[in-house]
């Protein structure tokens, strides 16, 4: 089994890598393979609706030549996809929220191509904001037929600089919380 995670935050090395790698550990120590994407200095456009994907139907995006079908192919190998981005304007960050349309936009196009496979979004902020990301970030797991799996509160952790993350307690136990309670809807989905 994999996990694929997505870090949308356009800083490496910042509170959402923090929180997704506290994640993904967990997942490790339950012998799930994982791979952590960086979207950070890449310049990722967003769905234009030209519903080519409708179209061809060939699990591609025929929009802007960049990295987006490379993250599909990703997403479908996958059984489990981790979506992180840190909270910008209340909202999610623009190479998050172009992840999210185009990838979706495709799976909608192929048959739901991401049905069933598990999904949860990890939320970094400094103080506000963060409920409105979370909820953005599961919308794209919901409308693709995923299951969401959850945590001993919302996946979120509190944090400014890089690092600052690590010091939140409960949002630390929240994400450890979350890659417990992934491997073990993984396993009972796909073992």
């Amino acid at each position: 089994m994999k996990v694929v995670a997505f870090n949308g935050s356009a800083r490496k090395g910042g509170n959402t890598e923090t929180l997704l790698k506290v994640v993904l550990e967990e997942l490790e120590k339950e012998g799930i393979d994982t791979e952590l994407v960086s979207l950070a200095g890449l310049n990722l456009s967003g769905c234009i609706a030209c519903y080519k994907c409708f179209k061809n139907k060939d699990r591609r995006c025929s929009g802007p030549d960049d990295e987006i079908n490379d993250f599909i192919s990703k997403i479908e190998a996958a059984q489990g996809v981790l979506l992180g981005s840190p909270t910008y304007f209340a909202d999610i960050s623009a190479n998050m929220k172009a992840l999210i349309e185009r990838c979706g936009m495709v799976a909608r196009a192929n048959g739901d191509m991401y049905r069933m496979k598990v999904g949860a979004g990890v939320v970094a902020a400094r103080r506000a904001g963060a409920y409105h990301v979370f909820s953005s970030l599961n919308a794209f797991f919901l409308i693709g037929q995923m299951v969401v799996v959850g945590s001993s509160y919302w996946n979120l952790g509190i944090g400014k600089d890089p690092g600052e993350a690590q010091k939140d307690e409960e949002g630390v136990k929240t994400m450890q919380n979350l890659g417990k309670n992934m491997s073990y809807l993984l396993k009972k989905l796909y073992a």
